[in-house]
């Protein structure tokens, strides 16, 4: 996407590759114009099936996914900004992409305090250094999940158009600034240890681990950045760890007690269900967020769901939740619990 992949024509498969991880596979359409709204995914047509670095990718798996939002890209142009008294240059929707032009257009600068000084997470001010954009930069990834994004005056420009802000808001790195959230789920079970069906929809309830984040008040997938240099499998894995169980408080001992456990369920085949841009409040026209989601379940229950939650790190608590249409979570997550219910036939 090239300000908005206005470029890219036709439908265009897309087979997620990442790990051994079992993905979905996506149809693009670019006609009318890409969105960066999930609403413009929709399922593939084919019914076969692939065999890849041993994971099962099967071509068809979701019915249709539903708008994050009224209009795309609306929480990275939320008034406020998060964590601060800034409020965002108002963008309308007609506004939106920077192909349309707007002289009028007055964004406000703004960077944390908290990122001003530079902490080891956070890129320094452009001209201070020359970071290699849409490029591996030397351990720091900066290439988008999403395609090559312009840069403009030596900054690099959202690819989904204008959020009203400049600068990097609350994020440390200049263009994508890359996460990992894992969805770890279980069945929700009655006392004899049956399945629970939703009355309505006669399917069985999935249930997902989810923390209360401290930065903003909401429900969320236990996910976080991805370090420079760290395979995503490994930052799922710690950052379930570090939010969902409190490992960094843990003693060795503790610690040990829990490892086989937790192997186990991340050594399992793992469903992606979504890798791109996150439609995230803390999004500039200079920073965004991106992610990679995906689904580690636990089929029998007997690896994670007698597992002692405990908030930890960024959360502020931590609870076995269960999926449903009704949940309203930070960011996008609603959106991968959809495709999770949706690939394990599970209520929604």
């Amino acid at each position: 996407m090239v300000r908005l992949c206005e470029s890219w024509f036709g439908s265009i498969r897309i087979a997620l590759t990442l790990f051994g991880f079992r993905q979905s596979v996506y149809s693009v359409r670019t006609s009318p114009p890409f969105s960066c709204s999930l609403t413009q995914f929709s399922p593939g047509i084919s019914t076969s099936e692939t065999v890849c670095n041993n994971a099962r990718i099967p071509s068809a798996f979701m019915s249709n996914l539903s708008s994050m939002s009224s209009a795309p890209h609306t929480k990275a142009r939320c008034p406020l900004y998060p964590g601060s008294d800034t409020r965002r240059f108002p963008v309308p929707d007609d506004k939106l992409k920077w192909e349309i032009k707007w002289a009028e257009y007055k964004p406000v600068n703004y960077t944390a305090p908290s990122v001003l000084k530079k902490p080891v997470w956070a890129d320094p001010d452009i001209g201070s250094f020359s970071p290699r954009f849409n490029a591996l930069d030397g351990l720091v990834d900066r290439r988008s999940h999403v395609a090559t994004y312009k840069v403009e005056q030596g900054k690099p420009i959202n690819p989904c158009g204008r959020t009203g802000l400049t600068g990097r808001g609350l994020l440390g790195r200049w263009g994508p600034n890359h996460a990992a959230d894992p969805i770890v789920t279980r069945w929700k079970r009655d006392s004899t240890g049956q399945r629970v069906l939703n009355k309505s929809s006669k399917l069985p309830v999935l249930q997902f681990v989810s923390i209360k984040r401290k930065d903003c008040g909401e429900w969320a997938i236990p996910g976080g950045m991805v370090d420079p240099g760290e395979l995503v499998s490994l930052t799922l894995q710690r950052e379930f760890s570090e939010e969902a169980l409190n490992t960094l408080k843990m003693s060795s001992m503790e610690k040990a007690k829990l490892s086989e456990r937790i192997a186990r369920l991340f050594s399992s085949e793992g469903l992606q269900v979504y890798k791109g841009y996150v439609d995230d409040p803390r999004n500039t026209d200079n920073s965004w967020m991106e992610t990679v989601a995906v689904n580690f379940h636990d089929e029998k229950g007997d690896s994670v769901s007698g597992l002692p939650l405990q908030a930890g790190d960024d959360a502020g608590q931590v609870s076995w939740v269960d999926i449903d249409s009704t949940l309203k979570l930070y960011a996008s997550h609603s959106e991968f619990l959809k495709v999770t219910a949706k690939e394990r036939h599970a209520h929604w």
